[in-house]
This record gives C-alpha cells, sequence and structure tokens, in this order.
C-alpha cells in the first residue's frame, strides 16, 4: 500500500520542480499516469501540506503573468478554467492584482503595439475587436482607445 503512495509522491515532486502547477492540474496528471484518485487526492494534500502547491499563489502568478503579457481580466480567467483554479477564488484574485489603471496601462501597451502610432490608417473596430479577444471588455477596449487617440492627440501638438 505505501508503494502507490511513495510512487505518486514521487511523481509528483518531479512535476511540481519543473514548474508551478494547481492542485486540480496535478491530480489529472497522476491520474494520466495510472494512480487511482485516492492516490492522486492523498498525494495532492500532501503536496499542500508541505506547501509545494498553492492555488492562490498560483492564480495571482497567473494574473500578473498574462496581465504584462497585454492580457486583459477575461483571459486571465479563462487560464483559471484551463488549469483548475477554484472558481470562488477567480473575482478576489483579479480585483487583488488588477486596478483600472493595470487594466487600462495593459490595453493601451497592446494598442501601442499594433497601431504604432498611425491611427488614421487602422480600422478601430478591428482593433477594438482584437482587444475583446485578448480578455477586455467593450467598455474597457474602448476606454482604452479613447485614451490612446488623447495620447496621441498630445504628442502632436507638443510637436
Amino acid at each position: 500500500m505505501e508503494e502507490k503512495y511513495s510512487g505518486s509522491r514521487a511523481r509528483a515532486l518531479r512535476i511540481v520542480s519543473k514548474r508551478s502547477i494547481s492542485a486540480a492540474e496535478i491530480k489529472k496528471r497522476l491520474i494520466n499516469k495510472g494512480d487511482s484518485e485516492e492516490v492522486a487526492d492523498f498525494t495532492v494534500n500532501w503536496l499542500k501540506e508541505l506547501g509545494l502547491i498553492n492555488d492562490l499563489e498560483y492564480a495571482h502568478s497567473i494574473v500578473r503573468h498574462y496581465s504584462e503579457k497585454g492580457y486583459g481580466p477575461a483571459r486571465v480567467r479563462d487560464e483559471f478554467f484551463k488549469r483548475g483554479i477554484p472558481k470562488d477564488m477567480w473575482d478576489d484574485v483579479v480585483k487583488g492584482e488588477l486596478d483600472d489603471s493595470d487594466i487600462e496601462i495593459a490595453a493601451i501597451a497592446f494598442l501601442e503595439k499594433k497601431i504604432k502610432g498611425n491611427i488614421e490608417e487602422v480600422d478601430l473596430n478591428h482593433v477594438s475587436n482584437a482587444l475583446v479577444r485578448r480578455g477586455f471588455s467593450y467598455e474597457q477596449a474602448r476606454q482604452a482607445i479613447s485614451r490612446y487617440i488623447e495620447e496621441i492627440k498630445e504628442n502632436q501638438y507638443e510637436l
């Protein structure tokens, strides 16, 4: 009996040593490797007790990672779903990591890459839809585009 737990724990340690992972992801991987659900649950709880997995910390790192890459809150929630982060954590983690100004900064950073200052040559509906695909709401996309256009106009007047 102890042998199945030790094999599962060894597999789990190899997995968590490579990258951060959620409890749901590690459980799924252990089951896919042949462990029973009971053994996988035991191993996940063991990892939690050792502090080697922590869904809350992992969720915060996901928010930081995707917001730095220019993605919005909806995309972050999609990643939470894919990675098995408990749904009751989602809103608190996103609100704890991202305020409205962070969201706007991420959206404007994307716009700067996409538009490159050539606002006259860009279809704003296309750009707005691109922001929505990256996880921003239509309202967040509209506000970011308006802000970006204001900044371009201000910079043109300064020259």
